[in-house]
């Protein structure tokens, strides 16, 4: 799939259906995680695989926000180094690349944050320097994806030159 078209298609999901995503599509995706640039170059983030149903259960239960990740086909717990100002940006660089190569693939993927981070890294043997920034949740979708985004025109969100200013393209 080309890389805009994958941009302008991909829709956050998290209506999983049965069928399991190979273990070839999962090793890509945590591979396109992997090849993640990072601030500068320092490749701290560290990505946990959960794909058996009991600990995506414990997931679940470990989420304030994505209780869902419970029927996913698989999930990637983003671990980040909190000492690091961009930590963060590397943690959504590496989901939005993941997300992504999971795409190209008909894989549809979800992303939450709000996690019991005590309770997370005592089930997951997370270490105490390491920070979990992000889960996503993979699998095929349920039922067929549209792909169609609501989303503010361009002229609306983008300005030339200063803030207001008509975009000019």
């Amino acid at each position: 799939m080309d890389t805009y078209e994958c941009i302008a298609t991909k829709l956050d999901f998290a209506e999983f259906g049965p069928n399991e995503v190979s273990p070839e599509i999962v090793r890509k995706v945590l591979d396109a995680g992997r090849l993640t640039g990072s601030g500068n170059n320092m490749q701290h983030w560290r990505f946990i695989l959960v794909h058996d149903p009991q600990n995506l259960k414990t997931l679940a239960a470990d989420s304030t926000s994505g209780k869902w990740v419970a029927i996913a086909n698989f999930a990637v717990i983003i671990l980040t180094n909190p000492k690091l100002g961009f930590h963060l940006i590397d943690a959504g660089r590496a989901a939005q690349d993941m997300q992504l190569a999971a795409w190209n693939y008909g894989i549809a993927s979800r992303i939450f944050t709000g996690i019991d981070k005590s309770a997370l890294q005592k089930d997951f043997g997370i270490p105490s320097d390491l920070q979990p920034s992000a889960v996503l949740g993979f699998g095929y979708p349920a039922r067929k994806i549209l792909g169609k985004k609501k989303r503010k025109p361009l002229t609306e969100i983008a300005f030339s030159e200063k803030y207001g200013q008509a975009i000019r393209l």
